[in-house]
C-alpha cells in the first residue's frame, strides 16, 4: 500500500473504447477496493483515443509529480490509414464525408508524400480533439455543428515508416514528439495527394524507454492486486 501512496509508475495496455480518464479512474477504484486506500492521487502521462489502444502511463501517489517528465517523452505508434475517404474527425469516430478515386495513386507516391513530413512541421490538430478553444474542448464544438479553425502548432516527426500498402488500406509507424496528433497526419497525407484519408487503426507502441511489451492489462493489474492483499492478510494473520 505505502508504494503506491509514495508513488508508481504503472505501464497499462489501454483496451479499445475506453478514455484515458477511464483507466485512471478505473485503478483509482481498484486500489481503493482491494487495498483499502481511500484517496489517492492518479494520474495518466500523455492521453490516448478511446479509438487507440496501446502504451499508457499512469503515475500514482508522490509520482504524479512526474507526469509533466513523462509526457515530454518522445511517442511510437503503429497503425492504419485508409486512403480514399475522410471525415470529420479524421478516424472512426464520425461518419464517411467524402469519397475519392484512388485509382491513379501509386505505391511509390505514398511512399515518397511520408517523407516530406519527416522533420519539424506545422500541424493543426484536429477539429474533434480535447483542444480548448475559447474555454471550450474543440469536440464540443464540433459536435454542435460550430466551425472550428485550429491554430497550427510544431511537432516533430522523427520516422514515418510505411510497413504495408494494401489500397485503401496503408499500415505505418511513426516516432514523433509530444503533441501529435496522428489523425491530423491521415488528413495531411491525404490533402498532400490530392485526395482524402483518415485513420482507422491505432496503437501507441513506446514513450521514451517504455515499451507496450512490458505494460500490462487492466485484468492483470487488479490479479495483482488481489494477491498483494491475499499476502497482506496472511501475514497479518500469521503475526497474531
Amino acid at each position: 500500500m505505502s508504494d503506491f501512496i509514495e508513488g508508481e509508475v504503472l505501464l497499462v495496455n489501454k483496451p479499445l473504447d475506453w478514455t484515458s480518464f477511464d483507466i485512471v479512474n478505473k485503478f483509482r477504484v481498484l486500489l481503493k477496493i482491494h487495498l483499502g486506500i481511500k484517496k489517492i492521487k492518479v494520474g495518466h502521462a500523455g492521453t490516448l483515443d478511446p479509438l487507440a489502444t496501446g502504451l499508457l502511463i499512469l503515475c500514482t501517489g508522490k509520482f504524479t509529480k512526474k507526469i509533466d517528465e513523462y509526457q515530454a517523452f518522445e511517442k511510437e505508434y503503429t497503425g492504419t490509414f485508409f486512403l480514399g475517404a475522410t471525415t470529420p474527425s479524421s478516424d472512426l469516430e464520425t461518419e464517411v464525408d467524402q469519397t475519392f478515386d484512388i485509382s491513379g495513386i501509386t505505391n511509390e507516391e505514398i511512399i515518397e508524400a511520408s517523407k516530406t513530413f519527416i522533420g519539424d512541421i506545422l500541424q493543426k490538430p484536429p477539429i474533434f480533439s480535447a483542444k480548448k478553444v475559447n474555454g471550450e474542448r474543440a469536440y464540443e464544438l464540433a459536435r454542435k455543428g460550430e466551425t472550428l479553425e485550429m491554430p497550427a502548432r510544431l511537432v516533430t516527426i522523427n520516422e514515418f515508416e510505411i510497413t504495408k500498402i494494401d489500397l485503401p488500406n496503408i499500415d505505418f509507424r511513426i516516432v514523433c514528439s509530444k503533441g501529435t496528433y496522428i489523425r491530423s497526419i491521415a488528413r495531411d497525407l491525404g490533402d498532400y495527394l490530392k485526395n482524402g484519408a483518415h485513420l482507422t487503426t491505432l496503437c501507441r507502441t513506446r514513450i521514451g524507454e517504455f515499451n507496450l511489451s512490458d505494460a500490462i492489462t487492466k485484468e492483470e493489474f487488479e490479479r495483482n492486486l488481489v494477491m498483494i492483499s491475499e499476502k497482506s492478510n496472511s501475514t497479518e494473520n500469521t503475526i497474531q
